[in-house]
């Protein structure tokens, strides 16, 4: 079975993940129309995929030979595309979805909830193979995580970059969400509470040049040997402990000294499980240990991540299971964010209040 896709909006991952994804699932997906806010490059892409070139996303919602919408950038339109296909009942694919103000986020999420169509935001970090390959370790070798620091080190954001993420995203913005989801995603819960720090650039005093955030999870259970005869009974009681995520997103390399970027760059990821550790370097390399030394692993012959998202969302629209959360994972993501800044206003810890 393919699905017939509209393409609305051509971001800057289109040519390095989208495209190439595209291509090789071919055999699932049939591009039949594309609109973007530059026209000349719309026409391009749809005449390589043999599409119509279309003047805007509500003339690509109505066709009855669209299935699905894909969403690559916010372009002018921000979320307009995706409550349009909410209203047609077409399912959508977003890379957009967080480029939204907080009220937005949450019309949209309830838009799709009560439209019951199938909703998937574009989260990479979490279909990574190497974060694929390390849910598999903590739900049989590493157990449940305790700590983890991932950092993200870029150049200074330039004006083009501002813009190409959307009036709602800054990149600093959109880079904080998807380490928030991903870290998230590992612990398998959401914060309850964060503290968080902005350093500022200081010929702007307005753009995040470094920002820090503490996040503190819900206590949960360790998996405790069974008690020895011998033991006392007051020790045998549960041992809880509180998951703590340290995340940093960094825009303080200038561009004229790129190559600080790469020097002594830490891993994308460190996670500090109940019964050993890992490190992922995004997005295929993974080193864990546990009691029996260093395990590595090279997952570079596994699907990239943009078939890997394109094929969870094919089967999210075929399965007669409705997939859900996603909506909610990315209202999470920029909750976390805009309490994130809240608390570097206030200098306090902020706690995060669950929407209904």
């Amino acid at each position: 079975m393919k699905l017939r896709v509209g393409v609305v909006g051509l971001g800057d991952q289109w040519q390095a993940r989208h495209l190439p994804a595209l291509r090789a699932m071919s055999d699932r997906f049939v591009i039949r129309a594309v609109c973007s806010q530059v026209a000349e490059r719309a026409r391009i892409v749809a005449n390589e995929f043999d599409a119509d070139a279309m003047g805007g996303f509500r003339a690509i919602v109505e066709r009855d030979d669209i299935d699905v919408i894909l969403a690559l950038a916010p372009e002018w339109y921000g979320p307009l595309p995706i409550l349009a296909a909410c209203d047609a009942g077409k399912a959508i694919f977003s890379s957009a979805a967080l480029d939204v103000t907080p009220d937005e986020a949450l019309e949209l999420r309830q838009r799709i909830e009560d439209s019951g169509v199938a909703f998937m935001a574009e989260l990479p970090r979490r279909h990574s193979p190497a974060t694929v390959r390390l849910k598999e370790l903590i739900a049989t070798r590493l157990g449940p995580p305790h700590l983890l620091f991932c950092h993200e080190r870029l150049p200074i954001e330039d004006q083009s970059n501002a813009q190409r993420r959307g009036d709602h995203c800054p990149l600093a913005w959109r880079n904080m969400m998807e380490l928030a989801d991903w870290c998230c995603y590992l612990v398998d819960d959401s914060p309850e509470s964060l503290v968080s720090s902005i350093h500022l650039q200081s010929d702007t005093n307005q753009t995040p040049f470094y920002q820090m955030v503490s996040l503190s999870f819900p206590a949960k259970k360790l998996n405790k040997p069974e008690r020895t005869t011998t033991e006392p009974a007051e020790k045998a009681s549960e041992t809880l402990i509180k998951p703590l995520a340290q995340l940093s997103v960094g825009h303080y390399i200038p561009r004229q000294w790129s190559d600080a970027l790469s020097f002594k760059r830490p891993a994308s990821i460190q996670v500090c499980c109940e019964r050993g550790m890992a490190f992922i370097d995004l997005p295929s390399n993974l080193i864990w240990f546990d009691s029996a030394g260093q395990h590595t692993e090279s997952l570079e012959y596994e699907r990239p991540v943009g078939e890997q998202m394109l094929d969870r969302f094919y089967r999210a629209v075929t399965s007669l299971i409705r997939r859900t959360t996603d909506p909610q994972d990315a209202y999470r993501a920029m909750q976390i964010v805009v309490s994130a800044a809240e608390s570097a206003v206030t200098g306090n810890r902020v706690m995060i209040e669950e929407q209904g």
